[in-house]
């Protein structure tokens, strides 16, 4: 649907004339769509083109129109956020995508991002920062608001914290893998011994090299080291 709008002009360091910023905004509610639209009303060089209120309307308007950026919310229906911006990736280089969410969870900023959204912002955001991301997204450049950089910046050092952690692992033999991931499923020695087809004393003499290779001193420590190295799910 073409969005009735000012049609602005921004200008350049040089002083000459560049095109607006071609927007379509993306949300599945009327209100929201408004309220971007009346916040950024006077900012120059921006230029609000067309609105869609489902993913699949955006894929439907981007195969006749072209844009420079999608202001894209997340929680849409028919096609959301995340799948249609996975499909403007592979099928519309040219568009770069912004995601303006209410969402600050962690798995919604990594899916965002790792489909191919060049920002992210909230919409708790002011005009000031909303309007930086725009200019920044549409230069081709990502923006990243502060409380999603925090979001994955914790998830960085978690995993980082947890790579050291396993550099620091032990060699393992299959054998003695099959096994600890065994006891770590509760199986007991005669169990393991019959599902491995080895005898209950070879389970026995596995399970005290784990225990002596791994440095811990009973079955809980076996179990906590396999969820560790992903041997099994926590």
């Amino acid at each position: 649907m073409l969005i009735g709008a000012n049609k602005l002009t921004q200008m350049s360091q040089k002083g000459e004339t560049r095109r607006p910023i071609k927007i379509l905004l993306a949300d599945d509610h009327k209100i929201v769509r408004d309220g971007i639209k009346a916040l950024l009303s006077d900012v120059k060089g921006i230029e609000f083109l067309f609105e869609a209120s489902t993913g699949r309307e955006v894929i439907e308007i981007l195969e006749k129109e072209s844009v420079d950026i999608v202001i894209m919310d997340i929680e849409m229906p028919e096609l959301d956020g995340i799948q249609t911006t996975k499909y403007l990736t592979e099928n519309f280089v040219n568009v770069n995508v912004l995601a303006l969410t209410m969402h600050e969870d962690e798995s919604h900023i990594i899916k965002m991002l790792q489909v191919g959204a060049m920002g992210y912002i909230l919409k708790s955001t002011g005009k000031k920062e909303l309007s930086e991301a725009i200019k920044t997204v549409a230069s081709g450049e990502s923006y990243i608001a502060k409380e999603a950089s925090e979001i994955i910046m914790r998830r960085f050092m978690k995993k980082k914290a947890l790579s050291k952690k396993r550099s620091f692992q032990v060699i393992l033999t299959k054998r003695e893998k099959e096994v600890l991931k065994l006891i770590a499923e509760e199986l007991t020695n005669i169990e393991i011994g019959e599902k491995l087809f080895i005898s209950t004393r070879t389970v026995d003499t596995h399970r005290r090299n784990l225990l002596q290779k791994i440095g811990v001193k009973n079955t809980a420590g076996l179990v906590k080291y396999a969820i560790q190295i992903d041997i099994i799910d926590p």
